[in-house]
């Protein structure tokens, strides 16, 4: 579920939620341009439970990878629970995400309107 605006930040790997219960992650991306608040995309290789977007311990492994690639910064918050699918988790990056998206090609718009 890419296009070519998207940016990805990290390949498979395997993360366990907090009922133990283990999951493919294929991927973590985001979009190649946007205005200061960046969703991040979390996809599956299977369907999981809707809930899981409010994982701790899951959402924990995923900050790890993104920590281990790189990012500085707090956890990240589910983003609009309509937004989150069968095989894909939405999140929410604070502010401090930016700084590590730029290095991966993210192109904030909302600079382009700043005036000094």
């Amino acid at each position: 579920m890419t296009t070519d605006t998207d940016i990805q930040l990290s390949g498979p790997f395997k993360a366990t939620d907090s009922s133990g219960a283990g999951h493919e992650v294929k991927a973590i991306r985001i979009f190649d341009e946007g205005y200061g608040i960046i969703d991040v995309y979390v996809d599956f290789s299977a369907p999981i439970e809707n809930s899981l977007c409010k994982d701790k311990v899951l959402i924990s492994q995923i900050m790890a990878r993104l920590r281990s690639l790189g990012y500085v910064g707090p956890d990240f918050e589910h983003s609009d629970l309509g937004l989150q699918e069968r095989k894909l988790i939405v999140l929410e990056a604070p502010e401090e995400f930016c700084d590590f998206a730029k290095k991966h090609g993210w192109k904030n718009l909302a600079e382009e309107f700043d005036e000094d």
